[in-house]
């Protein structure tokens, strides 16, 4: 029997001896491929993998001469500001800004003007989301420029973010919570995964570092991965039974309660791949790990929490983001009272 051969594609083998197969790049997430290799579903999803990783790859950029674009943008990813960004933040911003040099790194940036900034914006206008973080690579870009004589104007001054409607990630239900606990038992890296999230609202960087030395009378205590070094929020919440629970059915061996098939802690990214394959495993495609996020801000908001209790829990910082998470939720209660004072 011939055995197919594709690149980036790789085989591993959970502890009941199950094999599986994934897309596997350097730098990216790992992408859990379905089918026997070479047939139609295999095919398809081994196709959109590759696509996908290709637009993620970085384009390889000539030296730049001084003054250019590419200039600025090395000179930027060089700098003590660009390195002090989070890990997440920087690679958003080099993929944007990197995108632009491919076709306009040799241009001089003290040509450039407020056009060409909304001409480079447009060119994504078909992904309204990448033209806003094109657009915000660009002004992050400039006020360093700026800043450190490395360009003589800001040309991303006025310009204005294409306006968009996002409902974002879908919000877990009840129900869906019930179905994705009946699928993943207590004693599994699946059902404590959930109640991380579920139970904390962190981010899955967050959830990949918690671990028992962040738990001391009851409580959680953790700094969050999102701009520690920069702006950093320290939490400090209640252990919620459930997640105890949780955590107590499957006691932790590392310094992370998270541990993958082979002992050792989580990436982010490698763990949205597996949190993705365990919502699949339980018939739910559609959630995500951000999804709980929302979930519990719901909650806390039906059960008529503030937006800065809110903000407490969650780690959220902006009141408008607050609120963004729990408006629908604070709909309905709202319509339920209104309608009370009609008996």
């Amino acid at each position: 029997m011939v055995k197919l051969r594709f690149r980036y594609v790789v085989e591993d083998v959970d502890r009941h001896g199950n094999a599986r197969l994934y897309f596997r790049r350097r730098g990216q997430a790992k992408i859990r491929l379905f089918g026997l290799p070479g047939s139609v579903e295999f095919m398809t999803a081994y196709s959109t993998a590759l696509a996908s990783s290709e637009q993620q790859q970085p384009p390889r950029l000539h030296r730049a001469s001084k003054g250019s674009f590419g200039y600025v943008c090395q000179a930027y990813y060089a700098s003590t500001t660009f390195k002090a960004l989070d890990a997440s933040t920087q690679s958003w911003r080099r993929r944007a800004l990197d995108s632009i040099c491919v076709n306009h790194g040799d241009k001089p940036v003290a040509q450039m003007s407020g056009k060409h900034v909304r001409m480079l914006r447009d060119e994504k206008i078909a992904l309204p989301g990448a033209a806003r973080n094109r657009l915000k690579a660009l002004r992050a870009l400039f006020r360093w420029a700026v800043e450190k004589d490395e360009a003589p104007h800001d040309p991303t001054i006025g310009v204005k973010a294409i306006a968009y409607v996002t409902k974002g990630h879908h919000s877990w239900t009840a129900d869906e919570v019930e179905t994705y606990e009946r699928r993943h038992p207590l004693g599994t890296n699946a059902r404590l995964a959930m109640a991380i999230l579920l139970y904390t609202s962190w981010r899955r960087e967050d959830a990949v570092r918690l671990g028992p030395q962040h738990v001391r009378g009851g409580r959680i205590k953790y700094r969050q991965a999102k701009n520690e070094h920069r702006n950093p929020v320290d939490m400090d919440i209640p252990l919620l039974p459930e997640l105890a629970e949780a955590i107590a059915a499957l006691p932790p061996m590392h310094l992370t309660f998270l541990v993958t098939e082979y002992g050792k802690p989580f990436t982010p990214s490698g763990f949205g791949g597996a949190f993705k394959d365990w919502c699949r495993q339980a018939n739910l495609p559609h959630c995500s790990a951000h999804g709980l996020r929302k979930a519990l801000a719901a909650r806390l908001a039906e059960r008529g929490a503030t937006p800065h209790e809110i903000m407490a829990v969650t780690g959220i910082q902006s009141l408008d983001v607050a609120e963004l998470y729990t408006r629908a939720a604070r709909k309905s209660v709202l319509a339920d009272s209104a309608m009370l004072k009609l008996k």
